[in-house]
Protein backbone atom coordinates (compact mmCIF):
# COMPACT_ATOMS: atom_id res chain seq x y z
CA UNK A 1 0.00 0.00 0.00
CA UNK A 2 0.98 3.66 -0.83
CA UNK A 3 2.40 5.01 2.16
CA UNK A 4 0.96 8.43 3.76
CA UNK A 5 2.57 10.63 6.39
CA UNK A 6 0.53 11.41 9.28
CA UNK A 7 -2.59 13.95 9.36
CA UNK A 8 -1.70 17.50 10.78
CA UNK A 9 -3.42 20.09 11.31
CA UNK A 10 -2.61 23.04 8.62
CA UNK A 11 -2.31 25.92 11.09
CA UNK A 12 -2.78 29.66 9.91
CA UNK A 13 -4.92 32.24 11.22
CA UNK A 14 -8.78 31.53 11.38
CA UNK A 15 -10.50 34.79 11.44
CA UNK A 16 -9.54 35.86 7.91
CA UNK A 17 -12.12 37.98 6.07
CA UNK A 18 -13.83 34.88 3.87
CA UNK A 19 -14.26 33.51 6.88
CA UNK A 20 -15.80 36.36 8.95
CA UNK A 21 -18.37 36.84 5.57
CA UNK A 22 -18.89 33.02 6.54
CA UNK A 23 -19.87 33.76 10.21
CA UNK A 24 -21.76 37.05 9.15
CA UNK A 25 -23.94 34.87 7.34
CA UNK A 26 -24.50 31.93 9.84
CA UNK A 27 -24.94 34.65 12.52
CA UNK A 28 -27.90 36.00 10.60
CA UNK A 29 -29.38 32.85 10.27
CA UNK A 30 -29.10 32.18 13.94
CA UNK A 31 -31.17 35.51 14.47
CA UNK A 32 -33.39 33.97 12.47
CA UNK A 33 -33.32 31.13 14.15
CA UNK A 34 -34.63 32.69 17.34
CA UNK A 35 -37.45 34.62 15.56
CA UNK A 36 -38.31 31.58 14.13
CA UNK A 37 -39.01 29.93 17.68
CA UNK A 38 -40.32 33.29 18.56
CA UNK A 39 -42.90 33.66 15.98
CA UNK A 40 -43.38 30.14 14.89
CA UNK A 41 -43.39 28.32 11.48
CA UNK A 42 -46.49 30.10 9.81
CA UNK A 43 -45.30 33.63 10.59
CA UNK A 44 -41.55 32.98 9.33
CA UNK A 45 -42.11 30.32 6.28
CA UNK A 46 -44.41 29.75 3.54
CA UNK A 47 -45.37 26.57 4.72
CA UNK A 48 -49.17 24.90 4.85
CA UNK A 49 -51.21 21.61 4.75
CA UNK A 50 -50.36 21.10 1.27
CA UNK A 51 -47.00 21.14 2.22
CA UNK A 52 -45.92 20.18 5.49
CA UNK A 53 -42.45 20.52 4.72
CA UNK A 54 -40.45 22.77 2.50
CA UNK A 55 -36.65 23.97 1.95
CA UNK A 56 -35.43 23.05 5.43
CA UNK A 57 -36.55 19.47 4.46
CA UNK A 58 -35.86 19.27 1.25
CA UNK A 59 -32.32 20.44 0.81
CA UNK A 60 -30.86 20.77 4.46
CA UNK A 61 -31.85 17.08 5.50
CA UNK A 62 -33.03 15.14 2.25
CA UNK A 63 -30.20 16.96 -0.14
CA UNK A 64 -27.74 17.97 2.56
CA UNK A 65 -27.31 14.36 4.04
CA UNK A 66 -26.45 12.69 0.37
CA UNK A 67 -23.70 15.51 0.25
CA UNK A 68 -22.73 14.55 4.01
CA UNK A 69 -22.24 11.04 2.77
CA UNK A 70 -18.51 11.26 1.79
CA UNK A 71 -17.56 9.43 5.06
CA UNK A 72 -20.09 6.65 4.66
CA UNK A 73 -18.87 6.54 1.00
CA UNK A 74 -15.46 6.01 1.46
CA UNK A 75 -15.61 3.87 4.43
CA UNK A 76 -17.31 1.65 2.18
CA UNK A 77 -14.28 1.49 0.19
CA UNK A 78 -11.51 1.22 2.76
CA UNK A 79 -13.45 -0.92 5.62
CA UNK A 80 -15.86 -3.21 3.32
CA UNK A 81 -13.83 -3.64 -0.06
CA UNK A 82 -10.37 -3.71 1.85
CA UNK A 83 -9.45 -0.44 -0.33
CA UNK A 84 -6.46 0.76 1.91
CA UNK A 85 -4.88 3.29 -0.66
CA UNK A 86 -8.05 5.42 -0.19
CA UNK A 87 -7.71 5.64 3.60
CA UNK A 88 -6.18 9.61 3.66
CA UNK A 89 -9.57 10.34 2.77
CA UNK A 90 -11.08 9.44 5.54
CA UNK A 91 -11.06 11.96 7.72
CA UNK A 92 -11.69 14.91 5.52
CA UNK A 93 -14.63 12.68 4.22
CA UNK A 94 -16.05 12.00 8.36
CA UNK A 95 -15.76 15.95 8.70
CA UNK A 96 -18.07 16.54 6.04
CA UNK A 97 -19.85 13.96 7.21
CA UNK A 98 -20.13 14.81 11.14
CA UNK A 99 -20.81 18.56 9.85
CA UNK A 100 -23.30 17.72 7.21
CA UNK A 101 -25.27 15.06 9.56
CA UNK A 102 -25.20 18.19 12.31
CA UNK A 103 -26.71 20.36 10.26
CA UNK A 104 -29.77 18.35 8.93
CA UNK A 105 -30.57 17.19 12.56
CA UNK A 106 -30.80 21.01 14.01
CA UNK A 107 -32.97 21.92 10.73
CA UNK A 108 -34.99 19.00 11.68
CA UNK A 109 -35.14 20.81 14.78
CA UNK A 110 -36.13 23.92 13.49
CA UNK A 111 -38.78 22.49 11.13
CA UNK A 112 -40.54 20.58 13.72
CA UNK A 113 -43.92 22.29 15.46
CA UNK A 114 -43.05 21.56 18.91
CA UNK A 115 -38.98 21.46 18.75
CA UNK A 116 -39.18 21.59 22.46
CA UNK A 117 -40.63 17.64 23.05
CA UNK A 118 -37.93 16.43 20.42
CA UNK A 119 -36.23 14.72 23.49
CA UNK A 120 -38.87 12.38 23.10
CA UNK A 121 -37.83 11.00 20.64
CA UNK A 122 -34.81 8.79 21.69
CA UNK A 123 -36.26 8.25 25.19
CA UNK A 124 -39.91 8.09 25.07
CA UNK A 125 -40.39 4.68 24.00
CA UNK A 126 -43.92 4.67 23.26
CA UNK A 127 -42.54 4.39 19.39
CA UNK A 128 -44.64 3.39 16.24
CA UNK A 129 -42.80 0.99 15.13
CA UNK A 130 -44.55 0.75 11.17
CA UNK A 131 -43.15 4.47 11.18
CA UNK A 132 -40.60 5.14 8.30
CA UNK A 133 -40.00 8.73 9.82
CA UNK A 134 -39.47 7.04 13.31
CA UNK A 135 -36.39 5.53 11.75
CA UNK A 136 -34.99 8.02 9.74
CA UNK A 137 -35.14 10.13 12.78
CA UNK A 138 -33.19 7.54 15.02
CA UNK A 139 -31.08 6.46 12.43
CA UNK A 140 -30.11 9.94 11.34
CA UNK A 141 -29.11 11.19 15.31
CA UNK A 142 -27.10 8.23 16.18
CA UNK A 143 -25.30 8.58 13.20
CA UNK A 144 -24.37 12.40 13.74
CA UNK A 145 -23.22 10.87 17.07
CA UNK A 146 -21.53 7.90 15.83
CA UNK A 147 -19.66 9.99 12.83
CA UNK A 148 -18.10 12.62 15.91
CA UNK A 149 -16.89 9.87 17.70
CA UNK A 150 -15.14 8.14 14.70
CA UNK A 151 -13.12 12.06 14.47
CA UNK A 152 -12.20 11.80 18.35
CA UNK A 153 -9.35 10.00 17.52
CA UNK A 154 -8.04 13.36 15.51
CA UNK A 155 -9.27 15.72 18.59
CA UNK A 156 -7.16 13.14 21.32
CA UNK A 157 -3.81 13.35 18.94
CA UNK A 158 -4.50 17.19 19.14
CA UNK A 159 -4.84 17.41 22.71
CA UNK A 160 -2.02 15.50 23.42
CA UNK A 161 0.34 18.06 21.94
CA UNK A 162 -2.01 20.85 24.58
CA UNK A 163 -0.23 22.93 27.12
CA UNK A 164 -2.70 21.83 30.14
CA UNK A 165 -1.63 18.73 31.84
CA UNK A 166 -4.78 17.69 32.33
CA UNK A 167 -5.64 17.45 28.86
CA UNK A 168 -2.60 15.45 27.39
CA UNK A 169 -3.11 12.93 30.62
CA UNK A 170 -6.95 13.11 29.81
CA UNK A 171 -5.99 12.04 26.04
CA UNK A 172 -3.17 10.20 26.71
CA UNK A 173 -5.79 7.68 28.88
CA UNK A 174 -8.44 8.28 25.98
CA UNK A 175 -7.29 7.57 23.11
CA UNK A 176 -6.26 3.68 23.63
CA UNK A 177 -9.95 2.73 24.98
CA UNK A 178 -11.48 4.80 21.81
CA UNK A 179 -9.08 2.97 19.80
CA UNK A 180 -10.43 -0.11 20.76
CA UNK A 181 -14.02 0.64 20.46
CA UNK A 182 -13.81 1.81 16.46
CA UNK A 183 -14.14 -1.31 15.23
CA UNK A 184 -17.37 -1.27 16.54
CA UNK A 185 -18.43 2.42 15.88
CA UNK A 186 -17.21 2.30 12.19
CA UNK A 187 -19.60 -1.19 12.09
CA UNK A 188 -22.64 1.02 13.24
CA UNK A 189 -21.31 4.35 11.02
CA UNK A 190 -21.97 1.69 7.80
CA UNK A 191 -25.26 -0.08 9.06
CA UNK A 192 -27.11 3.18 9.97
CA UNK A 193 -26.68 5.60 6.60
CA UNK A 194 -27.80 2.31 5.17
CA UNK A 195 -30.87 2.08 6.82
CA UNK A 196 -31.65 5.67 6.74
CA UNK A 197 -30.95 6.88 2.94
CA UNK A 198 -33.34 4.24 1.38
CA UNK A 199 -35.93 5.26 4.01
CA UNK A 200 -36.02 8.47 2.84
CA UNK A 201 -36.59 7.29 -0.35
CA UNK A 202 -39.54 5.12 1.17
CA UNK A 203 -40.88 8.00 2.93
CA UNK A 204 -42.31 9.24 -0.29
CA UNK A 205 -43.57 6.15 -1.24
CA UNK A 206 -46.38 7.16 1.18
CA UNK A 207 -47.29 9.98 -0.48
CA UNK A 208 -48.44 7.33 -3.16
CA UNK A 209 -50.06 9.08 -6.70
CA UNK A 210 -49.37 12.50 -5.32
CA UNK A 211 -45.81 11.63 -6.53
CA UNK A 212 -45.08 12.28 -10.15
CA UNK A 213 -44.63 9.10 -11.97
CA UNK A 214 -41.10 9.75 -13.44
CA UNK A 215 -40.04 9.69 -9.50
CA UNK A 216 -42.80 7.47 -8.35
CA UNK A 217 -41.39 3.79 -8.64
CA UNK A 218 -40.91 1.41 -6.00
CA UNK A 219 -36.91 1.02 -6.72
CA UNK A 220 -36.95 4.44 -4.81
CA UNK A 221 -35.20 3.30 -1.73
CA UNK A 222 -32.50 1.37 -3.56
CA UNK A 223 -32.03 4.66 -5.69
CA UNK A 224 -31.60 6.93 -2.74
CA UNK A 225 -29.26 4.58 -1.26
CA UNK A 226 -27.28 4.26 -4.79
CA UNK A 227 -26.86 8.23 -5.00
CA UNK A 228 -25.78 8.63 -1.41
CA UNK A 229 -22.63 6.92 -2.34
CA UNK A 230 -21.80 8.53 -5.91
CA UNK A 231 -22.71 11.98 -4.65
CA UNK A 232 -20.55 11.43 -1.59
CA UNK A 233 -17.41 10.36 -3.79
CA UNK A 234 -17.93 13.53 -5.65
CA UNK A 235 -18.21 15.60 -2.15
CA UNK A 236 -15.00 14.24 -1.52
CA UNK A 237 -13.29 14.72 -4.80
CA UNK A 238 -14.44 18.78 -4.48
CA UNK A 239 -13.38 18.97 -1.26
CA UNK A 240 -9.61 17.71 -2.02
CA UNK A 241 -9.73 19.62 -4.99
CA UNK A 242 -10.53 22.79 -3.39
CA UNK A 243 -8.82 22.38 -0.23
CA UNK A 244 -5.34 21.42 -2.15
CA UNK A 245 -5.86 24.89 -4.35
CA UNK A 246 -6.41 27.15 -1.68
CA UNK A 247 -3.95 25.47 1.19
CA UNK A 248 -1.69 25.45 -1.64
CA UNK A 249 -0.94 21.88 -1.17
CA UNK A 250 -0.06 18.89 -3.13
CA UNK A 251 -3.49 17.48 -5.39
CA UNK A 252 -4.29 14.06 -4.51
CA UNK A 253 -4.90 13.46 -8.25
CA UNK A 254 -3.81 9.98 -8.78
CA UNK A 255 -6.45 8.89 -5.40
CA UNK A 256 -8.74 11.37 -6.89
CA UNK A 257 -8.60 9.33 -10.16
CA UNK A 258 -9.22 5.62 -9.03
CA UNK A 259 -11.70 7.55 -7.02
CA UNK A 260 -13.64 8.41 -10.13
CA UNK A 261 -13.14 4.96 -11.72
CA UNK A 262 -15.18 3.81 -9.00
CA UNK A 263 -17.65 6.89 -9.04
CA UNK A 264 -18.59 5.57 -12.34
CA UNK A 265 -19.53 2.47 -12.20
CA UNK A 266 -21.84 3.25 -9.06
CA UNK A 267 -23.36 6.19 -11.00
CA UNK A 268 -24.08 3.44 -14.19
CA UNK A 269 -25.54 1.06 -12.00
CA UNK A 270 -27.38 4.04 -10.50
CA UNK A 271 -28.47 5.26 -14.32
CA UNK A 272 -29.09 1.89 -15.23
CA UNK A 273 -31.74 1.10 -12.76
CA UNK A 274 -33.70 4.40 -13.31
CA UNK A 275 -33.51 4.04 -17.13
CA UNK A 276 -34.80 0.53 -16.92
CA UNK A 277 -37.57 1.48 -14.28
CA UNK A 278 -38.94 4.41 -16.16
CA UNK A 279 -39.07 1.66 -19.57
CA UNK A 280 -40.66 -1.05 -17.72
CA UNK A 281 -43.12 1.06 -16.12
CA UNK A 282 -44.06 2.86 -19.61
CA UNK A 283 -43.29 6.26 -18.33
CA UNK A 284 -40.47 6.85 -20.77
CA UNK A 285 -42.79 9.13 -22.91
CA UNK A 286 -43.69 10.84 -19.59
CA UNK A 287 -39.85 12.24 -19.83
CA UNK A 288 -40.78 14.07 -23.43
CA UNK A 289 -43.92 15.97 -22.73
CA UNK A 290 -41.92 19.22 -21.98
CA UNK A 291 -44.00 20.60 -18.60
CA UNK A 292 -42.59 21.23 -15.33
CA UNK A 293 -41.96 17.55 -14.30
CA UNK A 294 -40.59 16.04 -17.75
CA UNK A 295 -37.97 20.04 -18.01
CA UNK A 296 -37.13 18.96 -14.06
CA UNK A 297 -36.12 15.43 -15.39
CA UNK A 298 -34.27 16.58 -18.45
CA UNK A 299 -32.22 19.02 -16.30
CA UNK A 300 -30.96 15.87 -14.28
CA UNK A 301 -30.05 13.57 -17.38
CA UNK A 302 -28.52 16.58 -18.96
CA UNK A 303 -26.06 17.28 -16.17
CA UNK A 304 -25.22 13.45 -15.45
CA UNK A 305 -24.31 12.16 -18.81
CA UNK A 306 -21.32 14.86 -19.39
CA UNK A 307 -20.49 13.34 -16.32
CA UNK A 308 -20.21 10.43 -17.49
CA UNK A 309 -18.60 10.92 -20.43
CA UNK A 310 -15.74 13.10 -18.01
CA UNK A 311 -15.14 9.88 -15.76
CA UNK A 312 -15.72 7.12 -18.26
CA UNK A 313 -11.85 7.39 -19.45
CA UNK A 314 -8.62 6.87 -17.56
CA UNK A 315 -6.98 9.99 -19.28
CA UNK A 316 -9.87 12.28 -18.74
CA UNK A 317 -9.95 11.12 -15.17
CA UNK A 318 -6.29 11.95 -14.69
CA UNK A 319 -7.18 15.75 -14.80
CA UNK A 320 -7.80 17.34 -11.90
CA UNK A 321 -9.96 20.10 -13.63
CA UNK A 322 -12.37 17.30 -15.30
CA UNK A 323 -12.68 15.56 -11.41
CA UNK A 324 -13.60 18.39 -10.32
CA UNK A 325 -16.16 19.43 -13.29
CA UNK A 326 -17.40 16.17 -12.63
CA UNK A 327 -17.98 15.96 -9.75
CA UNK A 328 -19.85 19.34 -9.63
CA UNK A 329 -22.15 17.93 -11.89
CA UNK A 330 -22.68 14.57 -9.79
CA UNK A 331 -23.67 17.26 -6.97
CA UNK A 332 -25.77 19.14 -8.58
CA UNK A 333 -27.53 16.06 -10.06
CA UNK A 334 -28.05 14.21 -7.11
CA UNK A 335 -29.39 17.25 -5.31
CA UNK A 336 -31.62 18.05 -7.65
CA UNK A 337 -32.60 14.63 -7.75
CA UNK A 338 -33.65 14.36 -4.38
CA UNK A 339 -34.86 17.76 -4.64
CA UNK A 340 -37.16 17.31 -7.22
CA UNK A 341 -38.67 13.97 -5.46
CA UNK A 342 -39.47 15.90 -2.52
CA UNK A 343 -40.82 19.28 -3.87
CA UNK A 344 -41.10 19.25 -7.50
CA UNK A 345 -42.90 16.21 -7.89
CA UNK A 346 -45.01 16.43 -4.85
CA UNK A 347 -48.16 16.82 -5.89
CA UNK A 348 -50.67 17.57 -3.19
CA UNK A 349 -53.31 19.31 -5.05
CA UNK A 350 -53.77 22.33 -7.66
CA UNK A 351 -55.29 24.13 -4.72
CA UNK A 352 -52.03 24.33 -3.06
CA UNK A 353 -48.88 26.11 -4.13
CA UNK A 354 -45.25 26.55 -1.92
CA UNK A 355 -41.99 28.93 -2.38
CA UNK A 356 -39.55 29.25 0.18
CA UNK A 357 -39.66 32.52 2.37
CA UNK A 358 -37.02 34.89 2.64
CA UNK A 359 -36.28 33.59 5.86
CA UNK A 360 -36.09 29.93 4.91
CA UNK A 361 -33.55 30.77 1.93
CA UNK A 362 -31.56 32.87 4.75
CA UNK A 363 -31.58 30.23 7.09
CA UNK A 364 -30.34 28.04 4.85
CA UNK A 365 -27.96 29.94 3.34
CA UNK A 366 -26.33 30.83 6.91
CA UNK A 367 -26.58 27.02 7.92
CA UNK A 368 -24.53 26.27 5.13
CA UNK A 369 -22.14 28.76 5.27
CA UNK A 370 -21.69 28.09 8.79
CA UNK A 371 -20.81 24.51 8.23
CA UNK A 372 -17.84 25.40 5.39
CA UNK A 373 -16.78 27.69 8.17
CA UNK A 374 -16.66 25.36 11.14
CA UNK A 375 -15.08 22.98 7.95
CA UNK A 376 -12.17 25.72 8.22
CA UNK A 377 -11.95 26.08 11.78
CA UNK A 378 -11.58 22.39 12.20
CA UNK A 379 -8.88 21.51 9.69
CA UNK A 380 -6.80 24.41 10.62
CA UNK A 381 -7.03 23.11 14.13
CA UNK A 382 -7.10 19.45 14.27
CA UNK A 383 -5.11 16.52 12.49
CA UNK A 384 -7.13 16.25 9.58
CA UNK A 385 -5.45 16.16 6.18
CA UNK A 386 -2.31 14.07 5.33
CA UNK A 387 -0.74 14.11 1.89
CA UNK A 388 2.44 11.68 0.23
CA UNK A 389 5.19 10.96 2.11
CA UNK A 390 8.14 10.25 0.89
CA UNK A 391 9.33 7.62 2.54
CA UNK A 392 7.85 4.26 3.64
CA UNK A 393 5.50 4.28 6.23
CA UNK A 394 4.74 1.63 9.34
CA UNK A 395 1.28 0.31 9.05
CA UNK A 396 -0.55 2.85 11.07
CA UNK A 397 -3.71 2.04 14.01
CA UNK A 398 -6.93 1.97 13.16
CA UNK A 399 -7.30 4.73 15.93
CA UNK A 400 -5.31 7.38 13.95
CA UNK A 401 -7.66 6.80 11.45
CA UNK A 402 -6.16 4.55 9.36
CA UNK A 403 -6.36 1.30 7.97
CA UNK A 404 -4.31 -1.24 7.56
CA UNK A 405 -4.54 -4.02 5.01
CA UNK A 406 -3.51 -3.30 1.45
CA UNK A 407 -4.92 -2.31 -1.45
Amino acid sequence: MKPYEEAQPIGGKILTPPFLVLAALAGLAGLLIVWRFAAGLGATTALNDGYPWGLWIAFDVVTGTSLACGGYAVALLVYILNRGKYQPLVRPALVTSALGYSIAGFSVLIDIGRPWLAWKLPFFWMWNTRSVLLEVALCIMAYTIVVWIELAPAFLQRAQTSSIPRLQHFSSRALPKVTKSLTWIIALALLLPTMHQSSLGSLMLLSGPRLHPLWNTPVLPLLFLISCIFVGFAAVVIESAISSRILSRKPETEMLARLGGVTVQVLALFLLIRLTDLIVRGQLAALFRFDLYSIMSLIEWALVIPAVFLLRSETRRRNLGNLFLAAMLLLLYGGIYRFDVYLVAFRPGAQWSYFPSVTEILVTVGLVAGEIAAYIALIKTFPILTGAAPTIAKPRPLAQGHYVSGD
